[in-house]
C-alpha cells in the first residue's frame, strides 16, 4: 500500500504539473474580476480633485485656525486656534501638505500624465494643470521650498517616491511656464469639460482668464525679489486678459444638500460640524477698521453680538458691534472687556461680534481667486508703472467688486451703488501719497480676501499692509511675532529624511520665523 500510495502520488503530481503547464493562464485568470473597472474617465478624477481643494480638514486647520487669526480677521480665546497666539500644532501646521499632496495633487498629476498626448483631452489636461499650479502655489507660499516636478507622480516611477524639494524661485519659474502652456492649450475642438467642471462649467474663455489672473498674482508676489521678471510676467498676463467682472471669479461651486466631498469644507470648522468653533469671533482689528471707515460690509460679515444658538439675543445694530481682541484666553478676557460691554451673557465671548451664518452654508462658494483681487493688483501695478491705466479707477473697481461679491452668498447682502460709491470716496485714494495709496490697496486687499485668509496672509507678508500689532502671549512657540510661514508636515522628517534635511539647510530652517524666497520683509 505504501508503495502504491507513493506511485499514485508521483503520478498525480506529474498530472497536476502537466495541467498547470497547459492551463497556467486559466489559473491566472481566476484573479481577474471581470466586473472591475479597467479604466476611469479623467474628467471624473479632475472633478474629484477640484472638490477636494475645498476640503474641511486642511482648510479648517491652515486657513481658519492659523491664517485667519494670524491676519486678525478673526479671534478666539480657545488655544486650538493656534494662529491667534502663535502656538505650534504639528497636525495643524502640516495639514495642507499632508492632505493635498495625497488627495489633490496626486489626482491632478494623474490626469495630466494620462492626457498629455491626447489632443481630444486637451481641455481637461489644461484645467488640471491650472488647478495643480494653483494648489502648489498656495503650498509653496505657505511653506517655501516644496516638491513640484515630482509631486503626485509616485505611481509613475519609484524615483518619485521620495520627491526632491525644489527652491521656491525655481518652483515659481515652473509654475509660470506651466500656466502659460495650459492657457494656450485649451481648444474648442477638444472634448468639452461641461458639468464635470465645478469652477466654470466648461467655459474655456474663463479658464484662460483664470490662468492670466493667477499669473498676475504670482508676478506681484515676487516683485520685491525679482522686479524685472515680475513686471514681465504681469504685463504679459494683463495684456492677455484677466478677470473683467465678478462673473469671471474662480470659485468652486457646490450642489444644495451636499454630502461627503461635495461641500465647502471651510464652513465645517466655522460652523457646521465643530460647534465649539462657534466661539470664534470677528477680531477687534477688523471690526474697528470697518467701523472707522464706515464700511458697508460691517453687517454683512458680522452676524451681531449675542448667543449664536439663540437668534432672539442677537444685537445687529452696527454701532454696537465689538470685535474680540486677538491674544486673549477665557480667563484674562474678562478684565480686557471695555466698561459697559457686558450685558448679561454667561459666556463672556458672546459679548463680541460673531460671524454671519448666512455665508456659512455647505453649498456656499469656495473662492480660489476673485475679480476684486485682480482689480486691486492692477491698481498696484499701475502705481509701479508696469501697466497703463488709472490706479484710482482700478482701486474703485476692486473695492466695488469686493462689496458686490457678497450677494453671491446671500441676496440680502446686496449693497446699493450709492453706498458703495460713498465708501470709496471716503477712502480718499486720489489725494493720498504714493505710499498711502499702496497702504489703501493693501488694506482693501485684506478686506476683499476675508475667508480666503491664506491669500490675505501671503499678501500681508509681501506688503506689510494692513499694519498689524502682534499679540503677546508667554507661551508663543517661537516668540510674539506673526509667523512668516508654517512648518512642514512632520512626517517628512522620517519618511523623506534626506530631502527634508536638504531643504531645511537650504532655507535656513523649518521655523515660523524662516522667510520664504519672495518675503523681502516688513
Amino acid at each position: 500500500m505504501k508503495i502504491f500510495n507513493k506511485i499514485s502520488g508521483v503520478m498525480m503530481a506529474v498530472a497536476l504539473l502537466g495541467t498547470t503547464s497547459c492551463n497556467e493562464q486559466d489559473l491566472l485568470d481566476l484573479n481577474v474580476n471581470d466586473n472591475a473597472v479597467e479604466s476611469i474617465d479623467m474628467q471624473y478624477l479632475f472633478s474629484l480633485g477640484t472638490l477636494r481643494i475645498g476640503g474641511e480638514y486642511e482648510n479648517t486647520r491652515a486657513n481658519m485656525l492659523y491664517a485667519a487669526t494670524m491676519i486678525q480677521h478673526t479671534a478666539s480665546t480657545a488655544s486650538y486656534f493656534s494662529g491667534d497666539k502663535y502656538f505650534y500644532n504639528a497636525g495643524y501646521s502640516g495639514a495642507y501638505m499632508e492632505r493635498h499632496f495625497t488627495d489633490v495633487i496626486r489626482l491632478f498629476s494623474q490626469v495630466i500624465s494620462e492626457t498629455n498626448d491626447d489632443p481630444n483631452e486637451a481641455n481637461v489636461n489644461a484645467a488640471a494643470t491650472i488647478l495643480r499650479v494653483f494648489d502648489l502655489h498656495r503650498m509653496t507660499d505657505m511653506y517655501g521650498d516644496i516638491p513640484y516636478t515630482q509631486a503626485g507622480y509616485g505611481l509613475e516611477s519609484e524615483e518619485n517616491w521620495f520627491p526632491t524639494y525644489q527652491a521656491q524661485e525655481e518652483v515659481y519659474d515652473l509654475m509660470i511656464a506651466d500656466l502659460k502652456a495650459a492657457r494656450d492649450k485649451f481648444s474648442d475642438s477638444a472634448r468639452p469639460l461641461g458639468i464635470q467642471d465645478f469652477v466654470y462649467n466648461g467655459d474655456l474663455s474663463k479658464w484662460r482668464k483664470f490662468a492670466n489672473s493667477l499669473l498676475m498674482r504670482m508676478a506681484l508676489r515676487m516683485s520685491n525679489v525679482a522686479p524685472a521678471k515680475a513686471q514681465e510676467v504681469f504685463t504679459e498676463a494683463f495684456n492677455s486678459g484677466g478677470f473683467t467682472s465678478n462673473e469671471d471669479a474662480a470659485m468652486i461651486t457646490y450642489a444644495a444638500g451636499p454630502q461627503g466631498v461635495n461641500r465647502n469644507g471651510l464652513n465645517d470648522g466655522y460652523w457646521n460640524t465643530y460647534k465649539y468653533s462657534r466661539d470664534c469671533k470677528l477680531s477687534e482689528t477688523f471690526i474697528d477698521w470697518m467701523k472707522a471707515n464706515d464700511d458697508p460690509r460691517l453687517m454683512i460679515l458680522s452676524g451681531g453680538v449675542g448667543n449664536p444658538e439663540d437668534a432672539s439675543t442677537w444685537n445687529t445694530n452696527p454701532e454696537d458691534q465689538i470685535g474680540l481682541p486677538n491674544g486673549y484666553n477665557a480667563t484674562n478676557l474678562v478684565a480686557a472687556v471695555p466698561p459697559g460691554t457686558l450685558d448679561g451673557f454667561t459666556i463672556v465671548q458672546q459679548n463680541f461680534s460673531m460671524l454671519n451664518l448666512k455665508y456659512l452654508d455647505w453649498e456656499d462658494p469656495y473662492y480660489l481667486q476673485s475679480y476684486a483681487e485682480v482689480e486691486l493688483m492692477k491698481a498696484e501695478a499701475a502705481l509701479k508703472g508696469w501697466i497703463s491705466g488709472d490706479a484710482g479707477t482700478f482701486f474703485a473697481n476692486g473695492v466695488a467688486a469686493a462689496i458686490n461679491s457678497w450677494a453671491m452668498f446671500d441676496a440680502s447682502f446686496a449693497t446699493s451703488a450709492a453706498d458703495i460709491q460713498s465708501y470709496i470716496d471716503g477712502r480718499g485714494f486720489s489725494a493720498a501719497s504714493q505710499e498711502d495709496k499702496l497702504k489703501l490697496i493693501g488694506e482693501e486687499f485684506w478686506a476683499a480676501t476675508y475667508l480666503n485668509d491664506l491669500e490675505s496672509w501671503a499678501n500681508w507678508r509681501r506688503t506689510g499692509y494692513p499694519e498689524l500689532t502682534p499679540t503677546q502671549d508667554p507661551n508663543a512657540f517661537e516668540g510674539n511675532f506673526i509667523p512668516r510661514r508654517l512648518r512642514f508636515w512632520e512626517s517628512e522628517i522620517g519618511a523623506n529624511p534626506e530631502n527634508y534635511a536638504a531643504v531645511k539647510a537650504r532655507m535656513g530652517g523649518d521655523e515660523f520665523a524662516t522667510r520664504v524666497w519672495w518675503d523681502g520683509g516688513n
